[in-house]
C-alpha cells in the first residue's frame, strides 16, 4: 500500500478547540487548579500518550496540541499547532488542538516580565525574560495570560523542544523494528521511514512513550516559517486555519454558546462611571411578571434572571434602577485637567537621551495632539456562565488571564479556590477587554443569590460603560533643528498627559481591585509601560520622553495596539509637520532621519513603491506613517504605510491603504496578512471614530452603529508586502493598528491643507 493511502485511512476525529457541547452537564475540558509543580497536566485519553506536556499522539494517528491561549480570532491555535506539526513532521490533516489548564509548565515569562511593573516591587529585578523573579512569578500563579503578542515568545521553543523529543521517540521504537539507527529514520507527514520501511504515528506511539527522549532535543535546522510570497486564492493553503470550519457551520463555542440544564439568563444595570451606589428601584413594577425569575441587588449594580435574557432585559427597563452618590464622571472635564497638566503637573522621566531639554529652550516646532478615550467594540459583549452548587463553582468564560479569573471568582462565591473550575470559551473579539474580570465577579455573585445555573450578558451599553475604555492622552511635542542641516533634528521631546492607565490595570488584575480603588492606588505615579512607543524610531541624538501623570476619575485600560497606538499618531503627525517646516519631501525627510536603521528604511522604501508615492504633494491626498515596536525578548516589527483619503460629503473616505512590513520569521503567511489587514482596518476605526464621551457615568454613544466604524462598503482597498527576514518572529496583531491612523491624518492633509491632531480625527469637526 502506499504511504499516501495509509495515511488517508487513518481516522481523523480532531478535538474541539474549545470546550465541547454540555452532556450531562459538564464540559469535555476543564482547568482545574494543578499541583504547584511543573509537570504535565494535559491528560492523555484511551490509547493516547503525553509528550512533554505540550502535545499527545493517539494509536489513530490524530496529534494533539495543547494551547495555553484564548482564542480570540488572532489564530492563536493554529500558529501554535503549526508549530508543533512542523517540527514533530506531522500530517497536517491529523491535527487538532486542546485547551490546557493554568499550570506553571505553561507559564506566559515574556509577559510576566514585561508587565513586572504591574505586579513586582522591584521591577528592575523582573522586567527581563531570563529573569528568575519573572520567571518563579509566572510559573508559581500559573500565569498564562494572552496579551501583547507574547504566544511565539512563550510558546514556541518549549512546544518545538516537545515535538523533537517525540519525534525521536517516535524514530527510536521504529529503529528498533527496524534494526536501524534511529537518527537515520526520516519523520514526515505523520509517517516514520527508513529505506523501504515505513510506520505511522499510530501504529508506533505506544511503543515510543517507553523510550527516554534525547537530552538536548534534537531541533530542526529551521523551525516553522512561511516565505513572503503573494498568496494564490487558487492554491490550498498549506496550514489552514483550524477553527475556521467550526465557525462557518456554527459549531465554534463562545460564551453565549453555553446551555445547562436549568439555566436561566441574567442581564444588568451599572452604577454611572464614578462611585455612585444603587439607591431605589421600582420593584412593583415587575410583580408577577412571566418568566422573572429574581432581581439581584448589589451596592453597584442591579441585575435581572428570567428564563430568556429578552425577560430580565424588559424587566430592567420597568425598574428603572438609580444610582446616587458622588457626581458621575464627566469625560469632558477629564480632557480639561489633562489639558491643563501642560506646564502645570511635574513631568517624570521615562526616557532620557542626551541633554533635549536643554536644547529646546527654545524650540523650532511645537505641537499638542489629544486622544480621546476609546471603547473595545468587540462583536460578543461580556459573557460568562456559572454553576455554584454544593459548595462546587463552575465557570464558562472566554478570560485572557484565567488563573486570576478563577481567583477572583472564588473570592466572589466565599469558596477555596480548590473548589472552581474554569471551562474556557473562544472570545467573540477582545481587543484586551478580556482582561476586565468583573463580569466574572458579577456572574458568580447573581449566581449564588439565584440559587440556579446563570448566565450573564452585558448589554452593548453597559460593554461600553463597564469595560474601562482606551485612555484619552493630551501629548504635547517639541523639535530643535540642527542649524543648516535642512531641517535634521538635533533634539526632540515627548511630554504625555494622562492617567497611569497601565498601573491601573495591574492593580485591578493582579490586586483584584475595583476600578476607583485601583485609580486611588496608581494617582500621581509615572507609568513607562504607557508611554511606551514614544522614544521616537529616528535617529535623534537628545530625546527625552516624560509623563505628566492626571488622575481623572475615568478607569482606563489597555486596548489593541496599546501605547504605540496613540504614541506612533503624534510622532508620525509631527514628523510630517516637521518635514514640511523644513522644505521636505516626508518620506525623503524620514529616510534622512533614520540613521544606522536600514530595516526600517527598507520597508519605508516598499511601502512608497507599492503605493506610487509621489512626493506626498498637495492635493494629492497621500499620507505616510510608520511605526516601529519593540518586544521584551529582542523581536521587533516595523511597518509603514502609504493611505490615500479625502474628504467628501459624507465625511472620511479612505481609499487605499499600501503597507510594506518587517515582522521577521513568518510562521504563518496568512495569519500574518489576515492580522495585518484587521489591525489596519483596526486603526482606521480608531481615527473615523470608536471613541466615546461619558456624560452624568454614562457613554454616548452606546450603540455599535454610532460609533463611526467603517463598514465593508467604507473598507478601502488594502496591498500588504512582507519583507523577507529570519529575524525572531514578531506578532503582527498591533502594527496596523498603530500605523493606520496617522497615515490617514497625513493623507488629509495633502488632501486639505488643514492639521488633525486629534482621534478621532474630524472630532473637532472641520
Amino acid at each position: 500500500m502506499d504511504w499516501r493511502e495509509k495515511l488517508s485511512d487513518l481516522p481523523v476525529t480532531r478535538r474541539q478547540l474549545v470546550a465541547g457541547a454540555a452532556v450531562g452537564g459538564g464540559l469535555a475540558v476543564a482547568w482545574w487548579l494543578w499541583p504547584r509543580h511543573y509537570g504535565s497536566p494535559l491528560t492523555p485519553g484511551r490509547g493516547e500518550r503525553d509528550f512533554g506536556g505540550w502535545l499527545t499522539i493517539g494509536t489513530d494517528g490524530v496529534v494533539t496540541v495543547a494551547v495555553p491561549q484564548l482564542e480570540m480570532g488572532q489564530g492563536v491555535t493554529t500558529l501554535l499547532a503549526q508549530v508543533v506539526a512542523v517540527e514533530l513532521g506531522a500530517d497536517w490533516r491529523q491535527v487538532g488542538v486542546e485547551p490546557v489548564p493554568p499550570a506553571g509548565l505553561y507559564a506566559n515569562v515574556p509577559l510576566a516580565a514585561e508587565w513586572a511593573e504591574m505586579w513586582s516591587k522591584l521591577p528592575s529585578l523582573a522586567d527581563e525574560p531570563g529573569s528568575l523573579l519573572a520567571e518563579n512569578f509566572a510559573r508559581g500563579n500559573r500565569f498564562i495570560a494572552t496579551a501583547r503578542g507574547t504566544s511565539l515568545a512563550a510558546f514556541e521553543l518549549p512546544m518545538r523542544e516537545a515535538a523533537a523529543s517525540a519525534r525521536a521517540m517516535l524514530a527510536m521504537a521504529a529503529a528498533e523494528r527496524w534494526d536501524a539507527e534511529w537518527e537515520e529514520c526520516e519523520v514526515e507527514g505523520g509517517l516514520v521511514r527508513y529505506n523501504e520501511n515505513t510506520a505511522s504515528f499510530g501504529e508506533l506511539v505506544l511503543e515510543a512513550a517507553e523510550f527516554d527522549p534525547p537530552d538536548p532535543a534534537p531541533l530542526r535546522v529551521e523551525p516553522a516559517t512561511e516565505a513572503p510570497a503573494e498568496i494564490d486564492p487558487d492554491t490550498p493553503l498549506a496550514f489552514p486555519r483550524l477553527d475556521l470550519p467550526a465557525k462557518v457551520d456554527g459549531s465554534f463555542l463562545f460564551a453565549g454558546d453555553i446551555r445547562l440544564p436549568g439555566l436561566v439568563y441574567a442581564s444588568i444595570r451599572h452604577a454611572p462611571t464614578g462611585s455612585q451606589e444603587l439607591s431605589r428601584f421600582a420593584e412593583d413594577t415587575v410583580a408577577g411578571m412571566r418568566g422573572l425569575v429574581g432581581v439581584v441587588r448589589s451596592k453597584r449594580y442591579l441585575a435581572a434572571v428570567g428564563e430568556s435574557w429578552w425577560i430580565a432585559e424588559q424587566a430592567l427597563k420597568r425598574l428603572a434602577p438609580v444610582f446616587s452618590g458622588p457626581p458621575p464622571v464627566e469625560s469632558a472635564e477629564a480632557e480639561v485637567l489633562l489639558d491643563e497638566a501642560i506646564g502645570t503637573v511635574e513631568p517624570e522621566a521615562i526616557a532620557s537621551i542626551g541633554d533635549a531639554n536643554g536644547l529646546l529652550a527654545k524650540p523650532d516646532l511645537e505641537a499638542r495632539y489629544s486622544i480621546a478615550p476609546a471603547v473595545h467594540a468587540s462583536i460578543e459583549t461580556a459573557t460568562a456562565t456559572a454553576r455554584l452548587e454544593d459548595g462546587k463553582l463552575e465557570l464558562w468564560i472566554a478570560s485572557q488571564a484565567p488563573e486570576l479569573t478563577r481567583r477572583a471568582a472564588a473570592k466572589a462565591a466565599g469558596i477555596s479556590e480548590r473548589d472552581v473550575v474554569l471551562y474556557p470559551t473562544a472570545a467573540g473579539g477582545s481587543f484586551d477587554a478580556r482582561l476586565d474580570k468583573r463580569h466574572a465577579i458579577e456572574v458568580v455573585q447573581i449566581a449564588k443569590a439565584i440559587g440556579r445555573p446563570v448566565q450573564l450578558m452585558w448589554p452593548r451599553v453597559q460593554e461600553f460603560q463597564a469595560v474601562p475604555p482606551r485612555t484619552p492622552v493630551v501629548a504635547e511635542l517639541a523639535a530643535a533643528f540642527q542649524p543648516a542641516t535642512g531641517g535634521r533634528i538635533v533634539a526632540w521631546r515627548t511630554q504625555l498627559a494622562m492617567p497611569a492607565t497601565m498601573r491601573e490595570t495591574g492593580h485591578r488584575l493582579f490586586d483584584n481591585l475595583v476600578p476607583e480603588a485601583a485609580m486611588r492606588r496608581a494617582a500621581g505615579q509615572a507609568d513607562a509601560l504607557a508611554c511606551r512607543g514614544a522614544v521616537p524610531p529616528y535617529g535623534i541624538a537628545n530625546i527625552a520622553v516624560e509623563h505628566l501623570p492626571v488622575r481623572i476619575d475615568l478607569p482606563t485600560g489597555p486596548m489593541r495596539g496599546n501605547s504605540a497606538a496613540y504614541a506612533a499618531f503624534f510622532t508620525e503627525c509631527f514628523m510630517d509637520e516637521l518635514a514640511e517646516k523644513a522644505g521636505r519631501d516626508p518620506l525623503l525627510y524620514r529616510m534622512d532621519m533614520l540613521g544606522q536603521s536600514p530595516r526600517m528604511a527598507d520597508v519605508l522604501r516598499r511601502a512608497t513603491q507599492i503605493a506610487n508615492w509621489d512626493g506626498g504633494r498637495r492635493g494629492t491626498g497621500q499620507g505616510l506613517a510608520m511605526a516601529r515596536m519593540d518586544a521584551i525578548g529582542g523581536a521587533t516589527g516595523r511597518i509603514a504605510c502609504v493611505a490615500q483619503a479625502a474628504l467628501g460629503e459624507g465625511g472620511l473616505r479612505v481609499t487605499r491603504l499600501h503597507a510594506a512590513v518587517d515582522i521577521g520569521r513568518i510562521v504563518n503567511l496568512d495569519i500574518a496578512r489576515q492580522q495585518i489587514e484587521g489591525g489596519l482596518l483596526f486603526g482606521l476605526s480608531l481615527a473615523t471614530g470608536s471613541s466615546v464621551n461619558f456624560f452624568e457615568g454614562k457613554p454616548s454613544p452606546n450603540r455599535l452603529v454610532a460609533l463611526g466604524l467603517p463598514t465593508l462598503a467604507d473598507s478601502p482597498e488594502i496591498e500588504v508586502a512582507f519583507v523577507p527576514s529570519d529575524a525572531e518572529p514578531f506578532d503582527p496583531g498591533e502594527l496596523g493598528t498603530a500605523v493606520a491612523a496617522p497615515a490617514i491624518a497625513n493623507a488629509l492633509y495633502s488632501a486639505t491643507g488643514m492639521r488633525f491632531r486629534r482621534l478621532p480625527l474630524l472630532s473637532e469637526g472641520l
